[in-house]
């Protein structure tokens, strides 16, 4: 009987909304096999309410688990900044997933480069679908990836994602004018139960606390380009904490405000936001900082700005 061990990203959530990613089966149909006594969570059964934590072990039938699906394009070529024997650090481009999202998706990934590159890494991780996987990009976002290739420089770099030690810096462009050159945003961020999408929330309601901080870099017309770091990593939080501030990320499609007065929406096909550097310990104890400039799609977009 296979088991699946819940990750960060998957927990504080109904856990027949977890499997609805993990099993080629709809929603109905695993709430069934929960009922039943199927699937079981940390070997007890459960309820299709019942919420999932960080490490808790999920037991579902090995038959109802479908099979990866034939890939509709050819592998990506990852562009491969730094790497030792443990780890490997990637500059990941915009409009490339990380991992299969579902068991029918079938869009290339970064996972499948990384297993051609390097098939040893099949079992290192807590998640065979996300094998070397330690934190992730959005599609459309572009930048700075560490991947572990050994289960222990996994353990060591969660270790550092967990006690937020490692360092991550954005660069964002966003419509309207930004009120302060500086700010921390610190609402929580939960998934709302009617729009499909996360939200901001305030510090009184339910949701994972999340601190954003940002400082502007350049002001124009109808946008403000600057710099974020987060001090913490949840689902889209730069481009949930910012449309809350009703300031959208350009290019953003979930996050956007459906109008904008006196502003007209720039044409960009990926989202304006790129993971520019990243600092974290190597193996050895010695930190490193690696950094990638803004790319070129997204330094043309700022050329063409008015002040």
């Amino acid at each position: 009987m296979p088991k699946h061990k819940i990750t960060i990203e998957q927990s504080e959530q109904r856990i027949d909304q977890m499997l609805t990613e993990l099993m080629d089966l709809s929603r109905s149909q695993i709430q069934k096999l929960i009922k039943s006594g199927d699937i079981t969570l940390n070997d007890e059964t459960c309820k299709p309410h019942t919420n999932i934590m960080v490490g808790d072990e999920v037991f579902f039938p090995e038959l109802e688990i479908g099979a990866p699906s034939q890939k509709t394009g050819p592998t990506p070529i990852l562009e491969i900044l730094y790497q030792d024997d443990d780890l490997l650090v990637i500059n990941k481009q915009a409009g490339l997933i990380v991992h299969q999202a579902s068991p029918d998706d079938t869009e290339p990934n970064v996972v499948d480069a990384l297993l051609e590159l390097y098939p040893e890494i099949i079992n290192v991780g807590e998640n065979p679908i996300r094998p070397g996987i330690v934190h992730r990009l959005d599609k459309d976002v572009s930048g700075v990836m560490v991947i572990a290739k050994t289960q222990e420089a996994f353990e060591h770099l969660k270790n550092q994602f967990k006690t937020r030690t490692t360092k991550k810096t954005y660069l964002a462009l966003v419509y309207g004018q930004m009120s302060k050159d500086f700010d921390t945003i610190d609402l929580k961020i939960g998934r709302s139960k009617t729009k499909g999408r996360m939200v901001a929330r305030p510090n009184s309601q339910e949701g994972k606390d999340a601190i954003t901080e940002y400082d502007v870099i350049e002001r124009f017309k109808n946008t403000t380009y600057i710099r974020v770091k987060i001090l913490t990593g949840r689902t889209h939080q730069i481009r949930v904490h910012l449309r809350a501030l009703d300031h959208p990320l350009v290019g953003d499609k979930l996050y956007k405000k459906k109008q904008m007065k006196n502003i007209r929406r720039l044409p960009l096909e990926r989202i304006f936001l790129h993971a520019t550097t990243l600092t974290i310990k190597l193996m050895n104890g010695k930190e490193k900082t690696f950094d990638v400039p803004l790319p070129i799609e997204l330094e043309s977009v700022l050329k063409k700005l008015s002040k």
